[in-house]
């Protein structure tokens, strides 16, 4: 991964809700290349350059993005949602919410997959295949645009208030082990 000059170094699994912020920038940013190349190039042939990013903001969503919603609703939704905190109470029907804006999210990434697949595999997409593209693109841009508002203004900053050190850690350790990673914790 290139270093950039003057960017926040990216979080560890010592600090999972940092790393869920993390994972955050990442989906933002694969998602804007599949919104970018598509409006560029409305199903025509792609470029090396296109096809190359286009196949890894795909590949992006198909195998990293799972598992961050993994990590949300295996390993911090439940313990929020464990914890009899007033300040939590209201949180759970967000929860509940956010739950349904990953199921959302995947069933629209199924259809992006489908629709990205042909158009690699073909080499263009008809016109009306390239306008529902653009379509599911638009409404799942929108849908995270609000899931990340509400994640990162609500959710993760009452995590690292309520969340103990052991809980943190084991949240991380978690995450570490979705990935196939052995946590140096």
């Amino acid at each position: 991964m290139p270093v950039l000059i003057g960017a926040k170094p990216e979080s560890t699994f010592e600090d999972p809700i940092g790393l869920l912020g993390d994972c955050h920038r990442r989906i933002e940013r694969f998602l804007s290349i599949l919104v970018r190349v598509t409006a560029e190039v409305c199903g025509n042939p792609l470029s090396d350059e296109q096809r190359t990013a286009f196949e890894t903001a795909l590949k992006y969503f198909r195998e990293a993005a799972p598992k961050h919603s993994a990590d949300e609703e295996e390993s911090l939704f439940p313990r929020l949602r464990g914890m009899k905190l007033p300040e939590l109470q209201a949180l759970h029907s967000k929860l509940d919410q956010l739950e349904e804006d990953h199921a959302c999210a995947e069933k629209a990434h199924d259809e992006v997959e489908r629709l990205g697949g042909l158009w690699l595999e073909a080499g263009s997409l008809t016109p009306e295949q390239a306008s529902l593209l653009s379509s599911l693109l638009e409404e799942v841009s929108e849908l995270y645009r609000g899931h990340i508002a509400v994640e990162e203004g609500e959710v993760f900053p009452l995590a690292e208030a309520v969340l103990s050190a052991p809980e943190r850690k084991a949240i991380g350790m978690e995450m570490a082990l979705r990935r196939g990673l052995k946590p140096a914790l």
